[in-house]
């Protein structure tokens, strides 16, 4: 997959949207959300065995997800060539969210991105994490911004 592939699904436009959502989002919990968009995996990578599941995971240690005061940081990770959503909890929602309910989540949004449909998927996506994280983390009196709201595309 050319290096350019992730314009043709995440305008400019698209991806200020996401950040905005981002944003609105964490107005309402305590959680952080990150969105990552990677290309696809190096073949070498593929050929180690590398999942998408375990290059998420690696991706929200890069991305320092977890380096959050409530260990509630949230990872949507995209893996744009076979339309693979990941999402990664820290310990902290992850006590309280089980797994499970993270990938039937992203589940639907696979299914827009399947489709095509990379806007629905995106803010969908962030609107039912947002409704997790709300029940969940909800807002208090002290709810920094610890995290950047703004995409990611990953590269290599």
């Amino acid at each position: 997959m050319p290096p350019w592939r992730w314009r043709l699904a995440f305008s400019a436009a698209l991806l200020n949207d996401v950040e905005a959502a981002v944003h609105q989002s964490e107005c309402h919990h305590r959680g952080e959300l990150r969105f990552a968009v990677e290309n696809a995996l190096a073949p070498a990578w593929v050929w180690r065995g590398l999942s998408a599941q375990q290059r998420a995971t690696e991706v929200f240690a890069n991305l320092r997800v977890w380096d959050t005061e409530e260990n509630s940081g949230v990872l949507i990770y995209l893996l744009l060539a076979d339309r693979e959503v990941h999402i990664v909890a820290d310990r902290g929602i992850a006590k309280r969210v089980p797994q499970s309910e993270w990938d039937s989540l992203a589940q639907v949004m696979q299914e827009a991105f399947r489709g095509g449909d990379f806007r629905k998927g995106s803010l969908e996506g962030i609107e039912r994490i947002s409704k997790i994280l709300i029940t969940h983390f909800p807002s208090g009196e002290r709810n920094p911004d610890e995290l950047s709201n703004k995409p990611v595309i990953v590269r290599r």
